[in-house]
Order: structure tokens, then sequence, then C-alpha cells
């Protein structure tokens, strides 16, 4: 199954709900083996279709901390979580979507991710809209290279009383900052590396930003204000700084630990240019980052286990929301259309056969009264027609096929072969002959149909060995 991988913009804090409005994203879109089939930058409704897409989330919209959690499960912790993290947050606990971390951290503790709740709605039904059914959303912090680094303090204890050195990881994907020395502060704590990435520009998402001013409102005393993604450990966050203090900021937030440092390139759609915003500007201004290709970002996309996409945004596919109705509206009314076709011809039908059935009914009836109009009641025309006629071919003197005389006579001409001497007995009952033959005599394979070229049908009783010869007409 083919995936497709979105970068996220950060919502403006200063844009109402109703401006909101989606940049140009950028993607990579994997086949079901791993490979690249397409990579660029498009419009949400222009994005290609894939059987799952992956979202990478902001960091700048994520508060993640960790949490002790009440033994809840479903609908009973949603409700308990804003509960757990009021007093952390600004912003009313219940405009907020939380998310656990299914991965555990120390103390028995579980990280939690915090977005707003209306941004991340905005996103989700706007990929749903799109034609997106399978969503995941992960946060960009997850998708950085991690360092190999210690996540709680009592790890990182225990190797400074073992007297055992901290670092930030192999040589092929840390960095030093300058400034900033990689050694153990008194504070255990802060000897937990971090892993920053810069993520290119800040994207405004107003419409009224998205026009030609909007280089201008990301530029700060000539420097542009670029994304700042960093990761302790589990834990993520992300910083909007101007791109000559990225350096500074980071070694203000690392105090003593370790710092690894990297710079989003090869994004799509941001070829070689001579913007103050391109990749290669941007390096002027952050020193010592090491190279991040986007693809290899997402990728990692692929393998975080924290999807955002708890409780009411969980992905369901099979769930009719306003999208897949709007899909399957011409199919349902072409069937809708068909099924009252089906229904309305049926009964047409049923309408026309029974007025035949009541025409032949009353030509039956008619043609019984004509023959005979001494008839007073008439309940069924074509029996009490055939039963008149017979009376009076008894009353004529004929006889009627079904006497014993005309079952005998039929009998005696289909016999052929077998000789006349070979009949032990001849029962006549019912409009019916029951012929029992000796038991010497051995009728031949033709005899049923000489019986039928003689006009009389004749089976025989396996358990009796008697033939029953009835007229077949």
């Amino acid at each position: 199954m083919s995936t497709l991988i979105v970068l996220l913009p950060p919502r403006d804090p200063a844009v109402p709900s109703q401006e909101w409005q989606l940049p140009e994203l950028p993607f990579v879109l994997l086949d079901k083996s791993g490979r690249t089939q397409r990579a660029g930058r498009s419009a949400l409704a222009l994005l290609p279709r894939a059987t799952s897409t992956v979202l990478m989330v902001a960091a700048r919209d994520l508060l993640m901390m960790p949490a002790k959690l009440p033994p809840l499960r479903g609908p009973r912790l949603r409700q308990a979580l804003p509960n757990i993290v009021e007093d952390q947050l600004i912003q009313d606990p219940q405009t907020c979507h939380i998310a656990v971390d299914p991965q555990p951290v120390a103390g028995g503790r579980q990280l939690l991710a915090i977005i707003d709740r209306g941004w991340f709605r905005f996103i989700c039904e706007g990929f749903s809209a799109a034609g997106h059914r399978s969503l995941r959303a992960v946060p960009v912090t997850r998708c950085l290279p991690q360092a190999v680094a210690l996540d709680t303090p009592a790890e990182v204890a225990e190797m400074v009383n073992a007297g055992e050195p901290v670092i930030a990881g192999s040589a092929s994907v840390a960095t030093s900052l300058p400034g900033v020395a990689p050694v153990i502060a008194p504070g255990v704590a802060s000897a937990v590396p971090m892993v920053a990435a810069v993520l290119g520009a800040v994207v405004q998402t107003a419409p009224a930003f998205l026009l030609e001013g909007a280089v201008e409102s990301v530029v700060v005393n000539g420097a542009p204000r670029v994304e700042l993604a960093i990761a302790r450990g589990v834990q993520g966050e992300g910083l909007a700084v101007p791109a000559s203090a990225v350096n500074a900021t980071l070694s203000a937030l690392a105090g003593a630990a370790p710092v690894s440092l990297y710079m989003l390139t090869e994004v799509p759609g941001n070829e070689p240019s001579l913007a103050a915003t391109s990749p290669a500007k941007l390096a002027a201004y952050v020193h010592g980052a090491s190279p991040l290709p986007f693809e290899q970002l997402a990728r990692r996309a692929l393998t975080c286990r924290f999807d955002l996409c708890q409780f009411e945004f969980a992905s369901q596919p099979w769930r009719l929301d306003r999208a897949t109705l709007r899909r399957l509206r011409l199919p349902v009314m072409l069937a809708v259309g068909a099924l009252v076709i089906a229904i309305v011809g049926a009964n047409v039908q049923w309408l026309m056969l029974s007025r035949q059935r009541e025409a032949i009914n009353t030509q039956m009836t008619e043609l019984l009264l004509n023959t005979f109009p001494k008839t007073t009641v008439v309940l069924d025309a074509p029996d009490q027609m055939s039963r008149q006629l017979q009376q009076l071919r008894v009353a004529a003197g004929e006889l009627s096929p079904d006497d014993f005389l005309s079952l005998a006579d039929g009998l005696a001409r289909s016999l052929a072969p077998v000789p006349v001497n070979g009949i032990a007995a001849l029962d006549y009952h019912d409009r019916r002959l029951d012929v029992t033959f000796k038991p010497e005599v051995k009728l031949d394979a033709d005899f049923a149909k000489r019986l039928a070229r003689n006009g009389l049908t004749g089976a025989i009783d396996s358990n009796t060995g008697k033939w029953t010869i009835r007229n077949g007409q």
C-alpha cells in the first residue's frame, strides 16, 4: 500500500479560526515497497491520494509533558485527562486535544501531547474532506535523528556515579554548538542530550499573510524567523526565533547538555533560490548545523508509534462522514433509483398478469355457461367442464380413456413379445390399472415406450413388483 507523508505548518495564535488556511505543503509519496514515487509541494486539495497518510505536526503546536495517569481507558480516560493537565496550561484544557503516548516513560508515567482541538480538527477534517481516509499524525520532534541519549535523570545519575562520561551520540549525528560544552552540570537533569533542527522559515497560515507581504512579516532585523524543533529524549518543544539567534537560544536552553543541531534541506519546492528564507541563505545565520534531508525526516515518521489521532480523532475509514456521503451520493441515488424502478416494474407486471388471469377466468366461465346452461354455481370452471363432458360421454355410451376397458385395450396392444398368459392379476380402481406379472416373466426395456405410444403411462413399484398404468393424455 502507498503512504503519503506531509509536513504541516504551525498554527499562528494571532489568526482567528475563521481565517485559517493551509499553504502549499511539502510531501513525499512512497509505494508499498518504500520507494519514492513523488515528492513536491502542493495545495491540500491537490495532494496525491494514498492508502495511508502520515502528518508531521509542528513542534510549536504541541506541549509534551509526562504525567501519572489513573488506570482508566477509552472515554473515561479522555474525560479525566483535562483535569490532569489543567495546572500546566494557560488555555482552557477542555478546548485541547490530549493524546497519550503508548510507550511509558520512567516512574510509571506516560507522555502526553497537548494540541488545540480546533486547529487539530481543522487539519483532520480538511484532509478527510480531500479524500485521505486513513490518517496518522505524529510529532515532528519524534522524526528528528535521535542521539544516543539517556531519557531519565536516574540513568544519568547512575552513569555519573560510575564515572562514565555522557556524550551526545556518535560523531556521525552529533554536532557540538559553539559555546556549548558537553559536560555534566551539577543539575543531573540538564545532562539529557538535546537534538534540535531548523525546519525552515516561518510560514503564515492566514490568507492576508499569503500575499506578497508574507516575506516581510517573517523577517526580524534583516534575519528571517525560523521554525526550531527541539527534542529532549522522548519530549519535544518548538520555537519561532530569528535565524541569527538560533545558536544563542540553544546555548541558553541546553546549559551544559550536549546539542545536536540539524537544518532541514532538500525540501520539495525549495529548490535553489535567492530568497532570504532559502536553506542556503539560512545557513549564513545558523552555525554548526548538519544537513537533514526532507525525505529522511519523512521516513522517520513511518517508524513513530505515537499517533496523535486518538479518541474522537481516531482513524475510522468506515465512518460515514460528510466526505464519504458526498462520494457515495451518486451510487446511492443510482441504487435507490434502480430499486424504485424494480418495485414499480414488478407491480405493473403483477397488475397486467392479474388482468389477464381475470379475463381468462371470465372466458372459461362464459364457455361453461354457454355449453351447459343449467349450471347454477361456478366454482372451478375447468374442472366442472371436464366432469360435465365425462358425464356426456358415459351417457352416449362412449368409453372414457380412464375406463377399465380402455386401459386394458392399451395394455394388450403394448405387450407385444410378452405372452398374454404371463399376467397373474389385473386390479382396477381409482381410474388406474394395477398389473401383476408372473415371476418367470421378464419385461423388456421397451415396454414403457410401447405404453407411451398407446397413450398410457406405466410405473413399477419396486416393493411389490406391480405395474401401475394410467391414461397418459
